[in-house]
């Protein structure tokens, strides 16, 4: 039985750039349930590491910092004859380059470029593709599971992820004006990505989440990648600017007794 209704349709998937890429797992799941994947990548050189990973897969290059690389997307894609039932927007970036700062120490360029990449790319690419989608097409993107836990080697990204999940609302309902697309996100607790692994202290504050989740696991990405594919079937069709937590249970255990005992006697 075919229950996510996926076989035959066609999704765009933005983001991958390895085997650990989210965009890599959401990719493969959906061609697993028979999706056709269109790729989109960074530049040409992503392309060229990315292609024995993607097989035959159709890829394309954009650079969503760039409006002429948009525009050129959405004419080849138009020039190809697509049509899509889905998009994924698996991109975020941060330049930490300069070492991780106190939050009010953060660059007035490297938050704006983070908020261009990783924010306002998903409204920059749903208006110039919007002509490409199926009307009742699923938008998803990539969030985190808390925009309200201070952590400081998140940086300044959990702000602009709240941004990311506050867009939900507004192209969902400006988008309704001339079609049923929905828009909405998967929100993962910490994930072993290589982009993540390039975060100042990460690795701990990984380390430390698998102490937190009641399984003493930590979410693994093709976890987040099922509840993708479920978010860009019909069967989600009553879901609607929402962000779907994907913690394993994190939030509900910071108090864990074991975890409590532990840091007191470390007092």
């Amino acid at each position: 039985m075919d229950f996510l209704q996926l076989s035959g349709k066609s999704v765009l998937v933005f983001g991958v750039a390895n085997r650990k890429s989210v965009a890599y797992h959401i990719g493969r799941t959906l061609a697993e349930a028979g999706a056709r994947v269109v790729h989109v990548v960074q530049n040409e050189e992503r392309r060229a590491g990315v292609a024995k990973l993607l097989g035959e897969a159709d890829v394309h290059v954009c650079d969503v910092e760039n409006e002429d690389q948009i525009e050129r997307l959405r004419n080849e894609l138009t020039a190809g004859g697509h049509s899509f039932h889905g998009l994924v927007h698996s991109i975020a970036f941060a330049d930490f380059s300069d070492g991780m700062k106190p939050f009010h120490e953060t660059g007035k360029r490297q938050f704006l470029q983070a908020v261009d990449i990783s924010c306002y790319s998903l409204i920059a690419l749903s208006n110039a593709l919007k002509n490409l989608l199926d009307p009742d097409a699923s938008v998803v993107t990539i969030s985190i599971s808390t925009t309200r836990m201070a952590s400081e080697n998140y940086g300044y990204m959990a702000p602009i992820k709240a941004a990311l999940d506050s867009s939900l609302a507004f192209l969902a309902k400006s988008f309704s004006n001339f079609s049923r697309v929905r828009f909405n996100a998967v929100a993962p607790a910490l994930l072993k990505t290589s982009a993540s692994a390039g975060i100042p202290g990460y690795v701990d504050s990984y380390l430390y989440a698998e102490q937190v989740i009641p399984r003493k696991q930590a979410v693994q990405t093709q976890e987040v990648a099922n509840v993708a594919a479920f978010l860009l079937s019909p069967c989600s069709s009553g879901i609607n600017a929402q962000s779907i937590v994907i913690d394993a249970g994190m939030s509900i255990n910071y108090f864990d007794k074991q975890l409590v005992q532990k840091a007191m006697r470390e007092q």
